[in-house]
């Protein structure tokens, strides 16, 4: 059918609102046929007749309904303009929101899937029906190497008590401070986590988000760790609230006391005791008594009176005033803070034990086990000490020092160590850790001197050369080495031109041993990886390698006695060495929880260790030490001196035990150069009277001083007496053959033997053993022409790169701990940790 042509008609008059509303049926045209109108919201948009019975929506053209009775179709209407970006219709961004109808919709469906998901992880999580190991454990135990034998214990029983046998303090107390909701809730606060995030934004945290409930699942039972996830946060949720269905309120609030954490010990039995006194249970506590503990349980670290701890006891006993009127209305008013009896939690720590137990915690610190864990853990910890030998390290040293009169400005560090294995079996750091803490064979860092040698020579054996080469005597070779100072390196004592390799050991002939560095394949550099392969502190060797150059070669590097004994462990053993170590075995609940570590490697060839052994057997026969040895039981060692004498040792060893030997000497002296004696054989930093000196102005500083002896005396007499006593009923054994490794290399010409006249003098060397003279360690400008102190080309005092605290403590990497040194010097001072 053709279409019909129409003719435009005048524009309609738009219809009352009334009008409209009453034809309305359906959506209309928003414009009409003749003309524009503005246009119209889309959620109210106008309609626009097109008979007497029917409107029509159109927001484009429009098709007529008449079409199906046959008319014409009508006319599209005119153009529609752009919708005005504010204007009515949904245009712009309006066209993006949702309908509140599918807002509300949505929100149903993710609610009621989340809720289905809580319920099922919920339905899936199981209640533990295990306690977690540390919750119920008792003090911690630290044995002799026997096992059998207690050295202390730490920490303090835990006890559990029934809730009837608590005070009513102590649990309202705990319940006011720590979740004033306890007894009504389901065991979660939502109203608690709120206050949480608003006190913390604020900085007014009183209470923690967890409540009671929680903070016993996470600390009693196992498989709820202390970790900060999301994860374990709502499994412990989960938990608590079905712990609060399936146990009682006070059986909830028994566990939590029972098992919290007060700072001294774990639970409140034993945490009365722990603050108040042994008479003190849980049940006799005061009101201020149970509120003081209830203070603790948020930092149980604090210290007994911190001001922190005293703020909160006042919060404590408020908060309980509120809740119970009835009970504590008047606390407020008449509550004083507690007084508190000493931590003796730390008893049984006098003389040696102390020594013992603190480098206990330092190893098991580094192997992930903190003190605190230690303390209240509840484990059973077996030592590398020997009961007996111990003793003797003490009485050796004490006898010594009591021989040559020596005054507290004197210190000695003795440590022997089992080469097989690596363990410590004995030490002496001091005679009472109360009073003095500082343990010399560990933490006190000390030039090595000619104690350093062998490692020269078993380096020189390595790389193939033999015992038989002849080395410089009277100089160096070259004479001039790198970085040395003006003078070079000589000798105490003259030695010819040219010594072979046992003899230059034998009578600690520095120029041999800086020449024989020299002519190694990689010079000083094999001399340092083997050293720090033997256990040596990597840091401090490589340091004085940097400032000392081939001085190094002759002990200029710091080391600790602990440190040598393990090092000479590898000429006992065979070239092997064990990392140094204090801790055989760690049990919790009758499981080993911590095994010994004592990881072992080959640093030499066996038979470099066997030749070094025998030329160091020459030192304790015709050498620096001769007649000092241990009768018929085969030993070999080094003794070592320091310029001006400031530090003196000997390190030695039989196939049994390796033991090394040290001494130094400082004095207190004031700003104005006041000498003062040591208390307790540490530098006084406090003066009588005097408000002035503390510890960043200290009353004296230690100076370090000489000696007034050598390495071979009463440190070799001291090594020679616990030796004897530390081998005794143990069986005589050999030392490994002579291996003949290398070939000779003579860095000199071997000397031709020439008759000569004895002369008729007073020459020092007129004697059996011309070389018998000592064996101080000169480093520049030695003999009838050397200088005074300030030409030592070695510092007398620690370098700060090199020493003081927080330089090397407890380094594992190589051979074990290797602590700072102990102040001394006139350099930069350090001070001890404990004066701090």
């Amino acid at each position: 059918m053709a279409a019909q042509p129409y003719d435009e008609g005048p524009p309609r008059r738009p219809e009352p609102r009334q009008a409209r509303a009453e034809h309305h049926q359906g959506p209309g045209d928003p414009y009409q046929r003749g003309g524009e109108q503005p246009p119209r919201s889309h959620a109210r948009q106008d309609t626009r007749g097109v008979t007497n019975q029917e409107t029509i929506v159109s927001d484009g053209p429009r098709r007529s309904r008449r079409r199906g009775a046959g008319g014409p179709p009508e006319p599209p209407g005119p153009p529609r303009p752009p919708r005005e970006k504010d204007g009515g219709g949904r245009g712009g961004w309006r066209r993006f929101v949702p309908s509140w109808k599918i807002v509300v919709a949505g929100a149903v469906v993710l609610a009621a899937g989340l809720f289905g998901m809580v319920m099922v992880a919920y339905a899936n999580t199981p209640v533990p029906d295990a306690a977690q190991a540390d919750a119920l454990a008792q003090q911690s135990t630290i044995y002799y190497r026997d096992g059998k034998h207690v050295i202390a214990k730490l920490g303090y029983k835990r006890e559990i008590v029934p809730i009837e046998k608590m005070a009513d303090s102590v649990k309202d107390g705990a319940v006011a401070i720590e979740n004033d909701t306890f007894y009504e809730d389901s065991g979660i606060s939502i109203s608690g986590m709120f206050r949480s995030l608003w006190n913390t934004a604020t900085g007014q945290q009183l209470q923690g988000a967890s409540t009671i409930t929680q903070q016993m699942a996470r600390g009693y039972y196992d498989g709820l760790s202390q970790e900060v996830s999301i994860k374990r946060k709502v499994m412990e949720i989960f938990v608590a609230v079905k712990l609060d269905d399936t146990m009682t309120k006070d059986e909830i609030l028994a566990t939590y006391l029972n098992t919290v954490n007060f700072g001294r010990a774990y639970g409140v039995e034993a945490a009365a005791k722990a603050y108040f006194g042994p008479r003190v249970t849980a049940a006799k506590l005061t009101p201020e008594q149970g509120a003081y503990l209830a203070a603790r349980i948020q930092q149980p670290a604090w210290a007994p009176d911190a001001p922190e701890l005293k703020w909160r006891f006042n919060t404590v006993i408020q908060y309980m005033a509120e809740q119970w009127p009835e009970k504590y209305g008047n606390l407020p008013k008449t509550a004083k803070f507690p007084k508190t009896i000493k931590n003796s939690g730390d008893g049984g720590l006098g003389g040696l034990n102390g020594y013992m137990v603190e480098q206990v915690l330092q190893e098991l610190k580094q192997r992930g086990l903190t003190p605190d864990e230690v303390k209240s853990g509840g484990y059973d910890i077996v030592s590398t000490f020997d009961r007996k030998l111990m003793k003797a390290a003490q009485t050796a040293m004490k006898s010594t020092r009591k021989a040559f009169n020596m005054s507290t400005e004197f210190h000695g560090g003795l440590a022997a160590v089992d080469p097989k294995n690596g363990r410590v079996l004995a030490f002496y750091g001091g005679d009472d850790y109360l009073t003095d803490p500082w343990n010399e064979p560990f933490q006190s860092t000390k030039q090595a001197a000619s104690a350093f040698k062998p490692y020269v020579l078993a380096a020189w054996l390595q790389a193939g050369y033999s015992l038989k080469s002849y080395v410089p005597g009277n100089q160096t070779v070259p004479k001039e080495l790198p970085g040395q100072q003006a003078g070079g390196i000589k000798n105490s004592h003259n030695v010819g031109a040219a010594v072979d390799v046992i003899k230059a050991t034998a009578q600690s002939v520095n120029t041999a041993f800086v020449s024989m560095a020299f002519k190694l394949p990689n010079q000083l550099d094999d001399v340092k990886n083997l050293v720090e392969s033997a256990g040596f502190n990597t840091q401090r060797m490589e340091d004085d390698v940097k400032v000392h150059h081939y001085q190094f070669a002759i002990g200029s590097a710091l080391v600790t006695p602990v440190e040598q004994a393990a090092g000479y462990a590898i000429f006992a053993n065979g070239g092997k060495y064990t990392r140094y170590h204090v801790v055989r075995q760690v049990k919790l609940n009758g499981k080993v929880a911590y095994p010994e570590q004592a990881p072992s490697k080959s640093v030499i060839d066996p038979g470099v260790a066997a030749d070094s052994t025998i030329a160091m057997q020459e030192v304790l026969k015709s050498g620096t030490a001769a007649g000092k040895g241990l009768g018929a039981r085969p030993a070999a060692g080094k003794t070592g001196t320091n310029n001006d004498e400031k530090e003196a040792w000997f390190v030695g060893y039989t196939p049994q035990i390796s033991t090394a030997v040290g001494f130094y000497r400082e004095q207190c002296v004031t700003k104005t150069g006041r000498v003062v004696p040591p208390e307790h054989s540490n530098c006084p930093i406090f003066r009588k009277g005097s408000k002035k000196f503390g510890p960043n102005n200290p009353y004296t500083r230690p100076k370090e001083v000489s000696l007034g002896f050598e390495g071979a005396g009463p440190p070799t007499i001291a090594w020679q007496k616990f030796m004897q006593l530390a081998h005794e009923g143990l069986p005589v054994e050999q030392f490994p053959d002579r291996a003949e490794v290398g070939v000779p290399e003579n860095i000199v010409p071997s000397p031709t033997p020439t008759p000569t006249p004895t002369p008729e003098s007073d020459n020092p060397f007129d004697s059996d053993n011309p070389f018998d003279q000592g064996d101080e360690d000169c480093f520049i400008n030695c003999g009838d022409d050397a200088g005074t102190d300030d030409d030592a080309s070695i510092d007398d005092g620690l370098d700060e790169d090199t020493g003081g605290p927080g330089s090397g403590d407890l380094d594992f990497s190589n051979g074990g701990a290797a602590p700072d040194a102990r102040p001394t010097g006139t350099g930069p001072m350090y001070f001890r940790p404990e004066d701090q």
